[in-house]
């Protein structure tokens, strides 16, 4: 049933889903208290409290989009998608060292990996949804040609460095929060979040280059810019400080379109086993 709803759904224009999107936005804000405060906590804490009513209009767009994202004819998918920096990417896969493709939860984020795809086949790290009925769609949708699912646990680590270690290119979303255990307490628009480390490390482990990533969703509903942008960070010292490093790059992504980023996430959450952050753990 929802798979077929998407697959409906995904014969209107963009700029209907972006519309109707808007307005299911807000009506989410003003109909759940809890999903409320969160996102108006994220906002306000990370300083951009006056792009509230933007983020909220914003995080409608980003769920209604997905039908057309996932279900229309890839060719119609191609003419809404427009590019920036690609030479960066370009220049990264002529070295031949491997690239790591960090991609926040910012614009339209599950158009990033079909981009890249059309440069250089592309592994990415997938958690499945926790609705099985969710799985098919979201499955069929990002495994297409040149795109490879890696699953997020130990077996799919082992499947990123390999890719890395044969020069190909690999992403990962790395303000997703991970399971205890794999993760360190970093600063993320000044609070402690529990970061994961597993960018730094296989970067570092390969010699692969990092590149930033994002889709700035266009206005009126004509299509994306999908943004590629050097990453000019050292990862030095340890784990924290790495994982801080990757933080400040997401935190200047999120600066260029603040209203699109995912601030309903519950970004600051302690996972279960995880220490409660350091007293220590600051901007």
């Amino acid at each position: 049933m929802l798979v077929y709803l998407f697959r409906l759904l995904s014969f209107l224009p963009l700029s209907a889903l972006h519309r109707l999107g808007a307005a299911l936005g807000w009506v989410v804000y003003l109909a759940s208290p809890s999903y409320r405060r969160r996102l108006r906590a994220n906002v306000e804490g990370a300083g951009y409290g006056a792009e509230l009513g933007r983020a909220v209009a914003e995080a409608g767009k980003a769920m209604f989009e997905l039908p057309f994202i996932w279900c229309a004819r890839p060719e119609r998918v191609a003419r809404h998608m427009f590019e920036e920096g690609g030479e960066v990417l370009e220049a990264a896969i002529a070295a031949g060292r491997g690239i790591v493709i960090l991609t926040p939860h910012l614009g339209c984020f599950e158009i990033t990996a079909q981009q890249v795809a059309q440069h250089t086949p592309l592994t990415v790290m997938y958690r499945p949804p926790r609705k099985s009925a969710l799985k098919p769609l979201v499955e069929g949708a990002r495994a297409r040609a040149d795109l490879r699912l890696a699953p997020a646990n130990l077996a799919g680590v082992r499947i990123l460095a390999r890719c890395l270690k044969q020069g190909e290119t690999i992403g990962v979303l790395p303000d997703q929060v991970p399971q205890e255990g794999e993760g360190v307490w970093a600063p993320f628009f000044g609070r402690p979040a529990y970061t994961m480390t597993l960018p730094a490390k296989l970067a570092k482990m390969s010699g692969a280059t990092i590149l930033l990533t994002f889709a700035e969703r266009l206005p009126h509903g004509r299509g994306f810019t999908v943004r590629f942008v050097p990453f000019d960070g050292a990862l030095e010292g340890s784990a924290a400080d790495q994982a801080a490093a990757i933080n400040r790059a997401m935190e200047q992504l999120i600066a260029r379109c603040p209203a699109q980023y995912f601030w309903s996430y519950n970004r600051y959450k302690q996972p279960a086993g995880a220490a409660a952050p350091d007293a220590r753990v600051a901007p």
